[in-house]
């Protein structure tokens, strides 16, 4: 067990009221008596008023006044956080500020060797942010209070080559993350439909008083995957799809915003899908004709004659031109 687990489980088992022997918290932790004094004094300089009290009656026990847990942090727990913030802020987390907040405060409360362990690590990672209008986070925050409280926004929304911006009554039931962009999913009082906004879009927003039910339960995930993955046809078996390639083709496939949702298992070098035969049918072939020598399809037959076949026209096509500029 690492040390400050270690020290936490000695705390709580001081905090049972009890004396107990240096001895007895060795034979429990299976560390020795010489290193549960070295916690002992660890703990009393994070402020934990611990009593070694020598004698027949003595032992080690922690003083009645004393309420509150010192947080034990390991190494990479504490750059885990760090990390998780440093991402948390390139994606335009809404409350990145507050998030760092919290992490000073917890620096604040770390022990000197804590502290300088988290120091050494502080740049071994960056996360290079998208650029993003400086609007989106504000909206975010509106966004994410309008979910919370049911309260039904009013958008002004701009979409892509359209002529003028469109004004859109919406209730707001969840927001996502995907593919670097945040959207907003909710219940379009025009379209009388669920409808799905990118927030970079958004021109302006204006919180209205009329409230709404959400639906429960609502999985934004769930919602959006439902948009991706098209229904599948009744009666209709899986295909197991096994595809061997090279680590970066691998990484590009299995990316793929469509492909991604029905990956089932991944290796460095292989990769295997479960889809339906008509959406195997029309899309994959061409798609994957493009990876060329780079992948290799060991399954099934039906997709490896497909694009054997396409591989072939290709070939003739540009066969017959070349027979042509000949003449």
């Amino acid at each position: 067990m690492a040390k400050w687990d270690n020290m936490l489980a000695m705390l709580w088992m001081l905090r049972s009221g009890k004396k107990l022997t240096a001895a007895q918290i060795a034979d429990q932790l299976e560390i020795s008596v010489r290193t549960v004094y070295r916690y002992i004094d660890a703990l009393c300089v994070s402020g934990v008023p611990v009593v070694a009290e020598s004698g027949h009656d003595g032992g080690v026990h922690i003083l009645e006044s004393f309420s509150e847990t010192p947080l034990f942090f390991s190494s990479l727990e504490l750059r885990a956080l760090l990390d998780a913030y440093k991402f948390a802020q390139s994606a335009g987390y809404p409350f990145a500020l507050e998030l760092e907040n919290a992490l000073k405060k917890v620096e604040n409360g770390l022990h000197d060797e804590q502290r300088q362990d988290l120091s050494l690590h502080t740049g071994s990672l960056d996360v290079i942010a998208p650029s993003r209008p400086p609007s989106v986070v504000p909206l975010l925050r509106e966004l994410e209070q309008a979910v919370k409280a049911g309260q039904t926004v009013r958008l002004t929304y701009r979409k892509v080559n359209a002529a003028q911006n469109e004004e859109r009554t919406v209730d707001p039931y969840g927001l996502a993350y995907d593919r670097s962009e945040w959207y907003i999913v909710g219940f379009c009082h025009r379209s009388e439909a669920m409808r799905t906004y990118r927030v970079d879009r958004i021109v302006k927003l204006a919180l209205t008083e009329a409230s709404f039910p959400k639906p429960e339960p609502f999985s934004v995930s769930d919602y959006f995957r439902s948009q991706l993955e098209p229904e599948p046809e009744e009666n209709v078996p899986l295909l197991v799809i096994r595809i061997e390639g090279e680590p970066d083709a691998l990484n590009k496939l299995c990316g793929n915003w469509h492909l991604r949702h029905y990956l089932t298992e991944r290796t460095d070098r292989e990769a295997s899908f479960l889809l339906d035969a008509p959406s195997m049918n029309k899309y994959l072939p061409q798609y994957l004709l493009g990876f060329g020598t780079s992948i290799r399809i060991h399954e099934p037959l039906e997709l490896k004659e497909q694009i054997q076949e396409l591989a072939c026209a290709i070939s003739r096509h540009y066969r017959n031109d070349g027979e042509c500029s000949k003449k």
